[in-house]
């Protein structure tokens, strides 16, 4: 198909506009860092409280994924420690 180089058969002359009105721009989401942090406490408070693993197979791998992810959306350093944590309670379980 070629494309139309003279008047408009409709007597319309203007380009057509956008049919969408163009896409508006997705808000920028941000973690709330308090929220974060209270979750991350959560998960190592039950974890500290537990003698041998408290979560199922489930659970295990959900958290082994969640938690540094959770925690890379703190500094860096506070991140760090909190994978540290984690990790020292998660080889103890797995020991126990």
């Amino acid at each position: 198909m070629t494309k139309q180089t003279g008047p408009d058969l409709f007597g319309n002359n203007e380009p057509q506009g956008d049919l969408f009105g163009g896409v508006p721009a997705e808000p920028e989401w941000k973690p709330n860092p308090d929220k974060v942090r209270g979750r991350l406490e959560r998960i190592l408070a039950e974890a500290r409280a537990a003698e041998t693993m408290p979560w199922d197979w489930s659970q295990q791998n959900l958290y082994k994924t969640i938690f540094p992810q959770m925690a890379g959306l703190l500094p860096e350093e506070e991140a760090a420690q909190y994978c540290f944590q984690f990790e020292q309670e998660w080889e103890r379980l797995k020991a126990a």
